[in-house]
Protein backbone atom coordinates (compact mmCIF):
# COMPACT_ATOMS: atom_id res chain seq x y z
CA UNK A 1 0.00 0.00 0.00
CA UNK A 2 1.07 3.62 -0.23
CA UNK A 3 2.43 5.35 3.11
CA UNK A 4 2.29 8.59 4.05
CA UNK A 5 4.67 10.55 6.69
CA UNK A 6 3.46 10.91 10.24
CA UNK A 7 5.91 12.38 13.03
CA UNK A 8 6.49 8.58 14.27
CA UNK A 9 7.15 7.49 10.56
CA UNK A 10 5.56 6.02 7.42
CA UNK A 11 2.66 4.59 7.74
CA UNK A 12 -0.04 2.79 5.84
CA UNK A 13 -2.67 5.24 4.43
CA UNK A 14 -4.71 2.26 4.65
CA UNK A 15 -4.31 2.55 8.07
CA UNK A 16 -5.36 6.26 8.12
CA UNK A 17 -8.57 5.71 9.79
CA UNK A 18 -10.55 8.75 10.94
CA UNK A 19 -8.93 11.58 10.16
CA UNK A 20 -8.95 15.28 10.94
CA UNK A 21 -7.87 17.09 8.16
CA UNK A 22 -6.82 20.70 9.67
CA UNK A 23 -6.21 20.64 13.40
CA UNK A 24 -2.77 22.43 15.03
CA UNK A 25 -1.32 20.89 18.28
CA UNK A 26 0.14 24.40 18.92
CA UNK A 27 -0.06 27.77 17.69
CA UNK A 28 2.56 29.79 18.61
CA UNK A 29 4.92 33.39 17.37
CA UNK A 30 8.06 31.59 17.92
CA UNK A 31 9.79 34.78 18.97
CA UNK A 32 7.50 35.80 21.63
CA UNK A 33 7.29 32.09 23.07
CA UNK A 34 11.00 31.96 22.93
CA UNK A 35 11.81 35.50 24.53
CA UNK A 36 8.60 35.98 26.76
CA UNK A 37 7.15 32.74 27.38
CA UNK A 38 9.44 31.31 30.14
CA UNK A 39 8.58 32.03 33.95
CA UNK A 40 5.36 34.24 32.76
CA UNK A 41 2.63 32.53 30.74
CA UNK A 42 4.33 29.73 28.71
CA UNK A 43 5.68 26.30 30.92
CA UNK A 44 6.61 23.64 28.93
CA UNK A 45 5.58 20.50 31.02
CA UNK A 46 2.33 22.60 31.65
CA UNK A 47 1.47 22.37 27.69
CA UNK A 48 2.93 19.46 26.54
CA UNK A 49 0.87 17.60 28.93
CA UNK A 50 -2.19 19.51 28.56
CA UNK A 51 -1.67 18.82 24.94
CA UNK A 52 -1.11 15.13 25.31
CA UNK A 53 -4.44 14.69 27.64
CA UNK A 54 -6.22 16.79 24.73
CA UNK A 55 -4.56 14.79 21.75
CA UNK A 56 -5.67 11.27 24.04
CA UNK A 57 -9.18 12.38 24.82
CA UNK A 58 -9.52 12.65 20.88
CA UNK A 59 -8.19 9.18 20.10
CA UNK A 60 -10.69 7.81 22.47
CA UNK A 61 -13.28 9.52 20.21
CA UNK A 62 -11.90 7.04 17.05
CA UNK A 63 -10.04 9.49 15.61
CA UNK A 64 -6.92 7.93 14.39
CA UNK A 65 -4.95 10.99 12.91
CA UNK A 66 -4.83 14.54 12.76
CA UNK A 67 -3.11 16.80 9.47
CA UNK A 68 -1.47 19.41 11.48
CA UNK A 69 -0.94 22.31 9.26
CA UNK A 70 1.25 24.19 11.25
CA UNK A 71 4.09 25.95 8.98
CA UNK A 72 6.51 29.05 9.14
CA UNK A 73 4.40 31.76 10.43
CA UNK A 74 2.62 30.04 12.90
CA UNK A 75 5.48 28.20 14.78
CA UNK A 76 5.99 25.01 14.04
CA UNK A 77 8.62 22.97 15.99
CA UNK A 78 8.51 19.77 15.61
CA UNK A 79 10.95 17.81 18.53
CA UNK A 80 8.08 19.72 20.79
CA UNK A 81 5.09 17.60 18.17
CA UNK A 82 7.79 14.31 18.12
CA UNK A 83 7.90 14.40 22.28
CA UNK A 84 3.71 14.94 21.84
CA UNK A 85 3.30 11.83 19.53
CA UNK A 86 5.53 9.73 21.07
CA UNK A 87 3.36 10.16 23.96
CA UNK A 88 -0.22 9.77 22.28
CA UNK A 89 0.45 6.31 20.23
CA UNK A 90 -3.18 5.82 19.30
CA UNK A 91 -2.92 9.29 17.08
CA UNK A 92 -0.81 9.57 13.75
CA UNK A 93 -0.10 13.42 13.62
CA UNK A 94 0.48 14.25 9.92
CA UNK A 95 3.12 17.36 9.37
CA UNK A 96 3.27 20.26 6.78
CA UNK A 97 5.57 22.31 5.01
CA UNK A 98 4.95 25.67 3.65
CA UNK A 99 4.74 29.55 4.44
CA UNK A 100 1.80 31.33 6.38
CA UNK A 101 1.44 34.88 5.49
CA UNK A 102 -1.59 37.26 4.09
CA UNK A 103 0.76 39.70 2.54
CA UNK A 104 4.19 39.66 3.01
CA UNK A 105 6.55 37.49 2.89
CA UNK A 106 9.43 37.26 5.78
CA UNK A 107 12.78 39.41 5.71
CA UNK A 108 15.04 36.88 5.11
CA UNK A 109 13.31 36.19 1.75
CA UNK A 110 12.98 40.31 0.86
CA UNK A 111 16.27 40.01 -0.93
CA UNK A 112 16.78 36.50 -2.34
CA UNK A 113 14.78 34.40 -5.06
CA UNK A 114 12.92 36.08 -8.29
CA UNK A 115 12.10 39.55 -8.35
CA UNK A 116 14.63 40.61 -5.29
CA UNK A 117 17.84 42.29 -5.48
CA UNK A 118 19.88 39.32 -5.67
CA UNK A 119 17.75 37.20 -7.72
CA UNK A 120 18.01 33.71 -8.07
CA UNK A 121 15.94 30.74 -7.77
CA UNK A 122 13.45 30.97 -4.68
CA UNK A 123 14.74 29.25 -1.45
CA UNK A 124 11.61 28.65 -0.57
CA UNK A 125 11.25 26.07 -2.89
CA UNK A 126 14.49 23.84 -1.49
CA UNK A 127 13.40 24.67 1.97
CA UNK A 128 10.22 22.93 1.46
CA UNK A 129 11.56 19.97 -0.80
CA UNK A 130 14.09 19.42 1.74
CA UNK A 131 11.32 19.14 4.61
CA UNK A 132 9.25 16.83 2.33
CA UNK A 133 12.04 14.18 0.93
CA UNK A 134 14.85 14.60 3.58
CA UNK A 135 13.31 15.53 6.94
CA UNK A 136 12.36 18.74 8.69
CA UNK A 137 15.76 20.73 10.35
CA UNK A 138 17.54 17.88 11.76
CA UNK A 139 14.39 15.98 13.67
CA UNK A 140 14.11 13.41 10.44
CA UNK A 141 10.57 13.77 10.38
CA UNK A 142 9.09 14.23 7.00
CA UNK A 143 6.47 16.59 5.99
CA UNK A 144 3.93 15.25 4.15
CA UNK A 145 1.74 18.17 2.39
CA UNK A 146 2.39 21.28 1.66
CA UNK A 147 0.46 24.64 3.03
CA UNK A 148 -0.15 28.14 2.13
CA UNK A 149 -2.49 30.98 2.13
CA UNK A 150 -4.86 33.08 0.53
CA UNK A 151 -6.85 35.60 2.59
CA UNK A 152 -8.92 38.78 2.12
CA UNK A 153 -5.88 40.91 0.70
CA UNK A 154 -5.58 38.32 -2.15
CA UNK A 155 -2.69 37.28 -4.15
CA UNK A 156 -0.74 39.92 -3.09
CA UNK A 157 3.14 39.61 -4.41
CA UNK A 158 4.46 38.21 -1.31
CA UNK A 159 1.57 35.32 -1.62
CA UNK A 160 1.68 35.08 -4.94
CA UNK A 161 5.51 34.08 -4.38
CA UNK A 162 4.53 31.14 -1.86
CA UNK A 163 1.86 29.83 -3.86
CA UNK A 164 4.58 29.61 -6.88
CA UNK A 165 6.80 27.85 -4.69
CA UNK A 166 4.40 25.42 -3.39
CA UNK A 167 3.84 24.77 -6.72
CA UNK A 168 7.13 23.99 -7.39
CA UNK A 169 7.64 22.03 -4.85
CA UNK A 170 4.62 19.89 -5.32
CA UNK A 171 5.66 19.49 -8.99
CA UNK A 172 8.80 17.98 -7.29
CA UNK A 173 7.94 15.61 -5.28
CA UNK A 174 4.10 14.74 -5.48
CA UNK A 175 2.80 15.99 -2.30
CA UNK A 176 -0.40 17.34 -1.75
CA UNK A 177 -1.53 20.99 -0.72
CA UNK A 178 -3.80 22.79 1.18
CA UNK A 179 -4.25 26.31 1.06
CA UNK A 180 -6.05 28.76 3.65
CA UNK A 181 -9.13 30.43 2.50
CA UNK A 182 -10.94 33.20 2.84
CA UNK A 183 -14.73 32.19 2.25
CA UNK A 184 -16.16 35.86 2.01
CA UNK A 185 -13.87 37.26 -0.48
CA UNK A 186 -13.91 33.77 -1.98
CA UNK A 187 -10.34 33.48 -2.47
CA UNK A 188 -10.41 30.07 -3.54
CA UNK A 189 -11.03 31.18 -6.70
CA UNK A 190 -7.91 32.34 -7.48
CA UNK A 191 -5.84 30.68 -5.52
CA UNK A 192 -6.80 27.50 -7.57
CA UNK A 193 -6.48 29.35 -10.22
CA UNK A 194 -2.70 30.64 -9.60
CA UNK A 195 -2.21 26.96 -8.52
CA UNK A 196 -3.79 24.95 -11.62
CA UNK A 197 -1.63 27.78 -14.12
CA UNK A 198 1.45 26.34 -11.93
CA UNK A 199 0.40 22.85 -12.49
CA UNK A 200 -1.57 21.96 -9.33
CA UNK A 201 -4.27 19.18 -10.13
CA UNK A 202 -6.96 21.22 -8.37
CA UNK A 203 -7.80 17.01 -7.03
CA UNK A 204 -4.40 17.10 -5.35
CA UNK A 205 -5.66 20.23 -2.97
CA UNK A 206 -7.78 20.76 -0.12
CA UNK A 207 -9.23 24.63 0.26
CA UNK A 208 -9.11 25.18 3.64
CA UNK A 209 -12.17 27.05 5.23
CA UNK A 210 -13.89 26.64 2.91
CA UNK A 211 -17.23 25.89 5.25
CA UNK A 212 -17.00 29.86 6.56
CA UNK A 213 -19.11 29.84 3.71
CA UNK A 214 -22.91 28.75 2.84
CA UNK A 215 -23.23 29.60 -0.69
CA UNK A 216 -23.42 26.60 -2.29
CA UNK A 217 -23.48 28.08 -5.39
CA UNK A 218 -19.52 28.92 -4.50
CA UNK A 219 -18.61 25.90 -3.20
CA UNK A 220 -19.84 23.53 -6.33
CA UNK A 221 -17.86 25.98 -8.30
CA UNK A 222 -14.85 25.06 -6.10
CA UNK A 223 -15.89 21.03 -6.13
CA UNK A 224 -16.34 20.77 -9.69
CA UNK A 225 -12.81 21.68 -10.41
CA UNK A 226 -11.90 18.82 -8.39
CA UNK A 227 -10.98 20.63 -5.75
CA UNK A 228 -11.47 19.24 -1.69
CA UNK A 229 -13.34 21.53 0.41
CA UNK A 230 -12.36 21.86 3.83
CA UNK A 231 -15.40 22.20 5.90
CA UNK A 232 -12.98 22.60 9.05
CA UNK A 233 -13.65 25.17 11.37
CA UNK A 234 -16.41 23.10 13.45
CA UNK A 235 -16.65 25.22 16.76
CA UNK A 236 -15.36 28.86 15.01
CA UNK A 237 -19.32 30.03 15.13
CA UNK A 238 -18.81 33.82 14.88
CA UNK A 239 -17.01 32.87 11.31
CA UNK A 240 -20.42 30.46 10.81
CA UNK A 241 -22.52 28.74 13.20
CA UNK A 242 -22.49 25.24 13.79
CA UNK A 243 -25.66 24.91 12.40
CA UNK A 244 -25.66 26.40 9.07
CA UNK A 245 -22.37 24.66 8.66
CA UNK A 246 -24.16 21.33 9.03
CA UNK A 247 -26.93 22.36 6.43
CA UNK A 248 -24.61 23.17 4.03
CA UNK A 249 -22.74 20.43 4.42
CA UNK A 250 -25.97 17.92 4.07
CA UNK A 251 -27.24 20.23 0.93
CA UNK A 252 -24.02 19.42 -0.44
CA UNK A 253 -24.32 15.67 0.31
CA UNK A 254 -27.52 15.33 -1.08
CA UNK A 255 -25.97 16.65 -4.30
CA UNK A 256 -23.27 14.28 -4.44
CA UNK A 257 -20.47 16.03 -3.07
CA UNK A 258 -19.75 13.68 -0.02
CA UNK A 259 -16.60 12.81 -2.18
CA UNK A 260 -15.03 16.35 -2.05
CA UNK A 261 -15.41 17.07 1.78
CA UNK A 262 -13.30 16.73 4.79
CA UNK A 263 -14.12 17.68 8.42
CA UNK A 264 -12.19 19.36 11.12
CA UNK A 265 -12.29 22.31 13.81
CA UNK A 266 -9.14 24.13 12.89
CA UNK A 267 -8.64 23.70 16.97
CA UNK A 268 -5.42 23.33 18.97
CA UNK A 269 -4.42 22.47 22.34
CA UNK A 270 -2.86 25.90 22.94
CA UNK A 271 -3.07 29.16 20.71
CA UNK A 272 -1.17 31.85 21.66
CA UNK A 273 -3.23 34.57 19.52
CA UNK A 274 -5.36 35.22 22.24
CA UNK A 275 -3.35 36.17 24.97
CA UNK A 276 -1.62 34.03 27.62
CA UNK A 277 -4.63 32.21 29.13
CA UNK A 278 -5.63 29.15 27.15
CA UNK A 279 -9.44 29.45 28.34
CA UNK A 280 -9.72 33.13 27.40
CA UNK A 281 -11.65 32.12 24.83
CA UNK A 282 -14.36 29.57 26.54
CA UNK A 283 -16.86 31.51 27.19
CA UNK A 284 -16.77 33.36 23.58
CA UNK A 285 -16.31 30.12 21.31
CA UNK A 286 -17.53 26.96 23.75
CA UNK A 287 -17.37 24.56 21.15
CA UNK A 288 -13.72 25.38 19.73
CA UNK A 289 -12.44 21.97 20.64
CA UNK A 290 -11.71 18.54 19.58
CA UNK A 291 -14.41 16.90 20.48
CA UNK A 292 -17.18 19.00 18.86
CA UNK A 293 -17.53 16.97 15.70
CA UNK A 294 -18.19 13.67 17.67
CA UNK A 295 -20.55 14.63 20.29
CA UNK A 296 -22.79 17.46 18.33
CA UNK A 297 -21.81 17.82 14.41
CA UNK A 298 -21.84 13.89 13.40
CA UNK A 299 -25.45 13.61 15.62
CA UNK A 300 -26.33 16.90 13.88
CA UNK A 301 -25.17 15.46 10.51
CA UNK A 302 -26.93 12.25 10.78
CA UNK A 303 -30.20 13.98 11.89
CA UNK A 304 -29.88 16.48 8.79
CA UNK A 305 -30.14 12.79 6.27
CA UNK A 306 -26.36 12.48 5.80
CA UNK A 307 -25.09 8.59 5.57
CA UNK A 308 -22.51 6.71 7.87
CA UNK A 309 -21.44 6.02 4.29
CA UNK A 310 -21.40 9.90 3.47
CA UNK A 311 -19.53 10.64 7.00
CA UNK A 312 -16.77 7.55 6.13
CA UNK A 313 -15.97 9.47 2.93
CA UNK A 314 -15.37 12.66 4.60
CA UNK A 315 -13.66 11.22 7.16
CA UNK A 316 -11.68 8.17 6.14
CA UNK A 317 -11.77 7.58 2.56
CA UNK A 318 -11.39 11.11 1.42
CA UNK A 319 -8.17 11.85 3.44
CA UNK A 320 -6.60 8.60 2.54
CA UNK A 321 -7.41 9.47 -1.28
CA UNK A 322 -5.50 12.89 -0.60
CA UNK A 323 -2.42 11.27 0.88
CA UNK A 324 -2.23 8.75 -1.26
CA UNK A 325 -1.85 11.12 -4.02
CA UNK A 326 1.65 12.22 -2.21
CA UNK A 327 2.84 8.46 -2.56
Amino acid sequence: MPAVETVRGPVDVADLGRTYMHEHVFVLDDYHQRNYGAGDWWDEEERVADAVAKLTALTESGVTAIADPTVWGLGRYIPRIQRIADLVPGLRIIVATGLYTYADLPFPLHYRGPGTILGGPDPLVADFVRDLTEGIADTGVRAAFLKCAVDEPGLTPGVERVLRAVAAAHRETGAPVTVHTHSPSRSGRGALDLLGKEGVDPARVVVGHAGDSNDLDYLMELADTGAILGMDRFGLDTYNPTPDRVATIAALCARGYADRMVLSHDASCYIDWFGPDPEALRPVLPNWHYGHLTDDVLPALREAGVTGEQIDLMLVANPRRYFTSAS
